[in-house]
């Protein structure tokens, strides 16, 4: 029985390590030509690694944005327009929403550019050029002998000054990231531009249709997209909103196919993918899976289920509260699909067979190999356990404590208490506390104090007894005792009664208080000192020996990955994601989730019809949708008989990577991706490519809703539409016809 298992784990461990060449990874744009140009064309790419990152000519990363700080664009007309998902340009439409104008539920779209709806603060950020600057970022930084932080000190100091002097004289930006742990270091030079206007969302029955039931689901029937537009002034460049600033024109944007896609057919996603972390030991994969995970599984469920039932009683509260649930749910079924999926694959016995195999090849190295790794694994597990219940402890203050709105804000103003006790002078902290102010605007608009009272009921307690005993505050431990018979409800409701800071009008009165020579108006604050036991008590009891643990398993880990990469020289290395651009390729194909269960590579609108329920909001159909499908009217964008809604294929994805564009062989626009399916969300720790896909809107769908449903034919004509069902392929050097769409007047 033993010697079945060590098979079956060398076995598997085996596919992952050729993994690497069976569509997992997501490669830097720049290292293409010498990584992955043949492979990709073997698999069916029609175009040259220069074709897909150039820094002298237009190409297809210069249709790629950054969209925000979380999410991908795609550039789709020569005027700027911009695609996302629905979910990425959510906390827009809702910025934009009320109940009198409920764009979430009814959905928006500008009739002229006079409609379009600026978003402050909101950017989209291109890629210039990317370089590997390692040797330039590691000078004079020493090998041995330094503690992790002070390296990391000498690192950001000689990034910035890279960054600094590649970009002096130009208007555009620019930043170094680390790759490989910290064994090499790359620059990304980028234009940021800061006027981007809400052009287009479906409705949330179209945009979110599936809810929360169908997240990190297949098959999947989800409209998740909506259009925005760039905006530059009069040189192309960026500039702050003005109502005189010109749509951008791009140097590429994105021809979209109406060819569709059929199993085995190439596909890359090109886009910003957030943060994986395939190089992890058993030790890291077993925290993750046994720690981490469950705790903050278990306090989002709670969280969730007091905001649903308060979302559901007031439309203000959802519309409030809606980006907020999203977000909160969005990464608590991941982490349940997650866990799932690492056990599923027994994550961490592969890791522990690789680590094996490790450690005989560092033992049976020469004195300098030895040297470097003999003792690397144990050292790794031993800071490992120190750090297990600082990683518990640091989870309950993140995810429970601070998890309560009115503790969170409370600490976002410890800050004003700070400089009060450093005498600075006045002038210091009243400009301090205008700054404060104008950011209880933003945190109150989206509140609703009884709800927060709710959540700090379910939360507080949760905090109290997930905490290891000995990281817990001791005025924690006194409320526990104290409330241990009536609840905590009976705190909460103190706390929520006597504290100022739960209606904005007494929050800026407090505030200016403190301005007025008055700090113990917040000092005394009920909240505030819950924030300030809490978060005094984490950053002297928990941080000290988490970040010392961690900065030494991060050392360990930089030169463990050095090690693997010296262990397996044949093997194509990737770095992890770091929101940094990367391209991820792979084929459309279905899969099997379970014994005697195959899934299709596509859906369609019938599906939506199936699953429609006017009793359950997750899957309300929209009237106007219904009478589309009633009378068969998709225009050019139906197949067998329906419209296209979604497909899946193999490409390596994460957060991130949300808008991303999935494109063809040929480089034109076939779908946006948006999601993962729930068997393949451990792909961010261990990949699996019989059970990893991607799900991607299929951009006919797209085409569709904006076109036949929402009456925005201008915006298609602005779009290159090329192919058409059965076309034959279009040559990626050769100038593509517009493919003529007859539509009605809106």
């Amino acid at each position: 029985m033993l010697l079945r298992t060590r098979l079956a784990l060398l076995a598997l461990t085996f596919l992952i390590t050729l993994s690497a060449r069976a569509d997992e990874g997501m490669w830097l744009p720049l290292l293409l030509k010498q990584l992955n140009e043949a492979d990709m064309q073997k698999k069916g790419l029609k175009l040259t690694a220069e074709q897909i990152y150039s820094i002298n000519q237009g190409s297809l990363k210069d249709a790629i944005v950054q969209f925000g700080g979380g999410c991908t664009g795609e550039i789709i007309s020569d005027q700027g327009l911009l695609l996302t998902n629905h979910h990425c340009g959510y906390s827009q439409i809702q910025s934009h929403s009320s109940v009198e104008k409920d764009y979430l539920t009814k959905g928006y779209w500008a009739m002229d550019r006079s409609q379009e709806l600026p978003n402050p603060g909101l950017t989209a950020t291109f890629i210039v050029r990317m370089e590997d600057v390692s040797s330039q970022v590691l000078a004079g930084v020493p090998t041995t002998g330094i503690v992790e932080a002070e390296r990391e000190k000498l690192v950001q100091q000689n990034s910035q000054r890279v960054a600094q002097a590649a970009v002096q004289g130009t208007g555009y930006q620019a930043f170094v990231r680390p790759m490989f742990n910290g064994n090499e270091y790359y620059l990304f030079v980028t234009e940021v531009f800061q006027d981007i206007r809400l052009v287009g969302a479906p409705p949330s029955s179209i945009g979110k249709f599936g809810g929360d039931t169908d997240n990190w689901a297949w098959p999947r029937h989800t409209g998740d997209f909506s259009i925005f537009r760039i905006y530059a002034g009069p040189d192309n460049k960026p500039a702050p909103y003005s109502p005189d600033n010109k749509p951008f024109k791009p140097r590429h944007h994105l021809p979209i196919s109406l060819a569709g896609v059929q199993p085995g057919d190439f596909t890359m996603v090109f886009g910003f993918p957030g943060r994986t972390n395939e190089y992890l030991t058993s030790w890291g994969v077993e925290e993750t899976y046994a720690v981490s995970n469950p705790a903050k599984i278990a306090v989002r469920d709670a969280k969730l289920k007091v905001l649903d039932a308060d979302m559901k009683a007031s439309d203000k509260v959802r519309i409030q509260y809606a980006a907020k649930y999203a977000s909160i749910a969005n990464y608590w079924k991941k982490w349940i699909g997650e866990n799932r999926g690492l056990k599923k694959l027994d994550a961490v016995g592969v890791k522990q067979q690789q680590e094996v195999e490790f450690q005989r090849w560092a033992e049976s190295g020469d004195a300098a190999r030895r040297a470097a790794f003999a003792t690397l694994l144990p050292d790794l597990q031993r800071h490992y356990a120190t750090a297990r219940d600082y990683t518990l402890a640091r989870d309950y203050v993140s995810e429970a404590a601070l998890g309560v709105e009115l503790v969170s804000y409370a600490n976002s103003l410890l800050p004003l208490l700070d400089l009060v006790d450093q005498k600075v002078p006045a002038a210091e902290l009243a400009a301090a506390v205008e700054k404060a102010k104008k950011g209880s605007a933003g945190f109150f608009r989206n509140y609703n104090a009884p709800t927060d009272q709710k959540v700090a009921a379910q939360l507080l307690p949760l905090y109290a007894t997930g905490t290891p005993a000995a990281l817990l505050p001791a005025y924690v431990k006194t409320l526990s005792k104290q409330y241990a018979a009536t609840g905590w409800d009976a705190y909460t409701t103190q706390l929520f009664n006597k504290s100022r800071l739960t209606e904005q009008a007494s929050a800026l009165a407090v505030l200016d208080e403190v301005a007025n020579g008055k700090p113990d108006a917040l000092r005394q604050d009920p909240a505030v000192q819950l924030a300030t036991t809490i978060v005094g008590n984490y950053r002297a009891a928990i941080l000290p020996t988490y970040s010392a643990a961690t900065d030494q398993i991060a050392l360990l880990q930089r030169t463990y990955v050095a090690g693997l990469r010296l262990q397996q020289p044949e093997r194509k290395f990737y770095p992890d994601a770091n929101s940094t651009l990367r391209l991820a390729y792979g084929q459309v194909a279905g899969y099997e989730p379970a014994d005697g269960v195959h899934y299709d590579f596509y859906t369609t609108l019938d599906g939506i019809m199936e699953k429609a329920d006017p009793t359950n909001p997750e899957f309300e159909v929209p009237a106007r949708l219904a009478e589309l499908y009633q009378n068969k009217d998709y225009g050019p964008y139906a197949y067998k008989g329906s419209v296209p809604v979604a497909f899946i294929a193999t490409n390596h994805t994460t957060g991130g990577n949300s808008g991303s564009p999935v494109i063809n062989g040929r480089g034109e626009l076939i779908g946006t991706n948006f999601d993962r399916n729930w068997e393949g969300t451990m792909s961010d720790i261990m990949f699996d490519p019989d059970r990893v896909r991607n799900i991607t809107l299929d951009v006919r769908y797209m085409l569709f809703v904006v076109d036949k449903y929402a009456g925005a034919g201008h915006l298609v004509k602005e779009m290159t539409l090329v192919g058409g069902p059965g076309s034959a392929d279009s040559a990626p050097d050769k100038k593509v016809k517009k493919v003529k769409v007859k539509r009605k007047k809106a």
